[in-house]
């Protein structure tokens, strides 16, 4: 496609993905964007999008909401910009028709879910599928946009509250000053089949603590019960901001920590961004699609990827026993941390 499909000037609205992680691998696309067409006023929209406010991405970050009048309200109001074009990160037949809602004038995304007829510029999806960095890429490049930037950078500006808002709830759930903290993340939105067993959490915690570490366990709401049962098996209180901690103190959060251990998660990305070396476990899904990039050799991001005749399966739930999961050992992801802090 010639480069001037992508509108030099005007309005851009960017449908940003639905988790936390694929919002963090969208921000080289929306820095190539902001790069290429500095004129044009970008709309960052998404579950996600209020995260985004500082990091220089977006002239304005509106929150999308999940209940259909709530879309509808913003429809109208994203209607009266009189939008040039709209950027959908999404693959879904209901981000297309939201754009079409929402009158902008080119409508450019992958050519799925039967949605071609609403997009005015449709891009053939990736066969083989690329990493889901280099698939938003990718879309921005099909409309003559360069985006050369591959891995996610994300900005920790001056904060002094959230910074003295984190040291409260470290000291609170009985985290030294100066320890090397090591952040246990439970969950797993996208389903139970990504969750490590709690008996492993517990091991690798104890080993941790017996390396002179601190482990913190980190988790939603619905990570309340996992976090007594990881304590349990341990057999000793875990420190904990499970339920405690929120959206907008994560970033800072995790750049505070020495590591990071967790599962295929938004937070994996996240910490990644910042600069904090992971530890991401692999069982239902594939580290060449959404393994963490990061952005230095000695903060690295390293995976472990579990065995199993039927992984990758991409499913929610696991039918069988976790198999891919329970193949990863508190030892072998003990031992990779040590090899990343002493690097």
């Amino acid at each position: 496609m010639p480069d001037a499909m992508m509108p030099a000037a005007g309005v851009a609205l960017v449908r940003l993905p639905n988790w936390l992680g694929d919002t963090v691998m969208a921000l080289p696309v929306l820095h190539g964007l902001r790069a290429a067409r500095p004129g044009v006023c970008v709309v960052a929209v998404g579950r996600w999008a209020s995260l985004l406010a500082g990091q220089g991405v977006a002239d304005a970050v509106v929150p999308y909401p999940l209940e259909w009048p709530s879309r509808r309200r913003l429809a109208v109001s994203l209607r009266a910009m009189r939008p040039d074009a709209a950027v959908l990160l999404t693959n879904s037949f209901e981000s297309a028709l939201a754009a079409r809602l929402w009158g902008a004038r080119m409508r450019l995304g992958y050519d799925t879910d039967l949605r071609r007829v609403l997009l005015t510029h449709a891009v053939p999806l990736p066969s083989p599928r690329l990493h889901q960095i280099d698939e938003y890429r990718g879309l921005l490049e099909g409309a003559g946009v360069a985006a050369p930037v591959t891995v996610p950078v994300w900005r920790l500006g001056e904060d002094a509250a959230a910074g003295a808002a984190i040291s409260a709830l470290l000291d609170e759930c009985g985290v030294s000053r100066g320890t090397r903290a090591v952040g246990l993340h439970l969950g797993a939105s996208f389903g139970s089949s990504k969750q490590w067993p709690a008996a492993s959490f517990a091991e690798v915690a104890s080993r941790l603590r017996e390396h002179g570490l601190g482990p913190i366990l980190l988790g939603s709401p619905a990570d309340v019960e996992m976090a007594a049962v990881v304590s349990a098996s341990a057999g000793w209180a875990i420190p904990s901001l499970v339920a405690r901690d929120r959206p907008a103190l994560l970033p800072r959060l995790l750049a505070g920590l020495a590591c990071l251990i967790s599962s295929d998660t938004g937070l994996a990305h996240l910490a990644a961004a910042v600069g904090t070396p992971t530890v991401t476990l692999f069982g239902p899904t594939d580290p060449s699609r959404t393994a963490p990039r990061s952005r230095a050799a000695r903060r690295v991001a390293r995976i472990v990827q579990g065995r199993a005749p039927c992984a990758p399966c991409f499913l929610p739930r696991c039918p069988i026993d976790h198999v891919c999961m329970r193949d990863i050992t508190a030892a072998s992801v003990s031992e990779i941390v040590d090899e990343v802090l002493t690097a």
